[in-house]
């Protein structure tokens, strides 16, 4: 069975990402985009470094081609924003990346695009898993990669330019110049090098990168950046006294920093500081988004404005599409993505890791110090993350468990409200609060608590953990 999560289609390779697969899931996408009328429109196909990511990518074009729907090749690894960035650009309904994005290298998938190059969002992907699982492999219709492309149903495309060039003509990349920063890139063997490096040697940066060779292992880690995987970048903006360091997930759509001092930025920082600079910087006004496990630093930043904050589920098409409703500033996900208005409507990690360039830059201070900044006005939080894994059996106790017989620990707080959207969310009278629900790109069970210390947040998850009889 293909079953679409939060970030699209992820499976093992070789047990559920197969080519058989691959070609059913692309038969289904063909059949939707007839069925709609909006097949002339052509689509938009890329693939990451992944394991038989370049193959898959092949293999998807040639069911669209044998479905005489025109193919847009982009013939080389690429950041997953750029492929969106290019389904809106050239105006096609659909689109499709390559990609298990920050998923173990275990793992390959499909991420599926709309309209103007959004996220699928929850009732295409249901719809389409259920025409998909109900199609035969006989029912697949293929043409040869090479045969499509002498019947004129595919055009390759290698540059990346048109989409870089947005994101520089955004920038104030006349401020940066004249700063001289220096920054350690680390792609986490991915695809973001090239990008991040073309526009920040444009603006005049020095720029050191780490980790950048093709190796579909990740260098034995998983390509996402956060504080355990990314102590390489810290040893190496210490060492060689950078002002910044940025990484980038598998597909780049997700961010990672580490200040000047060496510190971590947990994307719930970086997504206030980005907030802040757009209203004060550069004068922006509107809301901002988030989802239900990022922090409600966000809503004090948006209050002290006079401007709101709106909570969504998990999974950025839903950022997305409150973003459009209310055509807000930014909006992100403590799991590292973020956008900001009038670039692509998805997480794009590229763009926000030049952005906080620019804000550096233009503030004349340390990166560190306008966390010290933040934290001086609007005080402080602190966030703690548990995932646990689980049986097939466990998964299904736990289900009933929480989420139909909402049986929760006592936490000797007084609690404000549950909402069970999205999981489950316990906000505190006091301001903190805890989620629980299962992860929508990994078998695994996540926990999260916000409070105002430390200890006060992970005796939250930590009671959470001991109820449910939950293993790290």
């Amino acid at each position: 069975m293909i079953q679409f999560g939060t970030g699209g289609w992820r499976a093992i390779i070789g047990d559920g990402f197969t080519k058989a697969n691959v070609r059913l899931l692309v038969q289904g996408l063909s059949d939707r985009m007839h069925d709609e009328g909006v097949a002339d429109r052509g689509t938009v196909v890329g693939y990451d470094r992944r394991f038989l990511s370049a193959e898959a990518a092949e293999w998807a074009t040639e069911v669209f081609a044998g479905n005489g729907i025109h193919v847009q090749f982009i013939d080389r690894p690429v950041p997953t924003p750029m492929l969106m960035w290019t389904v809106r650009n050239l105006g096609c309904a659909y689109g499709l990346a390559v990609t298990a994005s920050h998923n173990p290298a275990l793992y390959n998938g499909i991420k599926v695009f709309t309209e103007g190059g959004r996220d699928a969002e929850a009732e295409v992907t249901d719809s389409l898993g259920e025409a998909i699982n109900m199609l035969a492999p006989g029912e697949v219709r293929a043409l040869g990669f090479e045969e499509a492309k002498d019947q004129g149903l595919v055009t390759t495309q290698t540059s990346i330019n048109w989409y870089l060039d947005s994101i520089i003509d955004a920038l104030d990349l006349e401020t940066i110049r004249h700063r001289h920063l220096h920054i350690v890139l680390d792609p986490m063997f991915g695809v973001a090098q090239t990008g991040l490096q073309t526009i920040l040697m444009t603006a005049r940066c020095q720029v050191d990168v780490i980790n950048s060779r093709h190796d579909t292992l990740f260098g034995g880690r998983m390509p996402s950046p956060n504080v355990g995987s990314l102590q390489w970048l810290r040893h190496e903006v210490e060492h060689r006294g950078a002002d910044l360091g940025i990484a980038t997930d598998g597909d780049a759509d997700r961010l990672g920093i580490i200040d000047d001092a060496g510190n971590f930025l947990h994307p719930n920082q970086i997504l206030v500081l980005l907030y802040e600079y757009l209203l004060t910087g550069k004068g922006w006004t509107g809301p901002a988004v988030r989802n239900m496990s990022t922090t409600h630093l966000l809503d004090r930043v948006a209050e002290a404005h006079g401007e709101q904050c709106y909570e969504v589920p998990v999974g950025f098409k839903w950022i997305s599409s409150k973003m459009a409703e209310t055509d807000a500033v930014i909006g992100g996900e403590s799991s590292g993505g973020l956008t900001v208005r009038g670039h692509i409507a998805g997480k794009d990690g590229i763009y926000a890791g030049c952005l906080l360039v620019e804000m550096v830059a233009a503030s004349g201070k340390k990166l560190s110090e306008l966390w010290a900044d933040i934290e001086a006005r609007y005080g402080r939080l602190e966030m703690v993350e548990r995932a646990f894994g689980f049986t097939a059996a466990r998964r299904e106790e736990l289900q009933r468990r929480v989420f139909v017989d909402h049986d929760l620990p006592d936490f000797a707080r007084e609690v404000e409200r549950v909402s069970w959207e999205d999981g489950a969310k316990i906000y505190f009278a006091d301001g903190g609060w805890v989620t629980i629900r299962f992860s929508g790109t990994e078998p695994v069970l996540r926990v999260f608590a916000e409070a105002g210390s430390l200890d006060e947040a992970e005796a939250a998850a930590d009671l959470v953990a001991r109820h449910l009889g939950l293993e790290a």
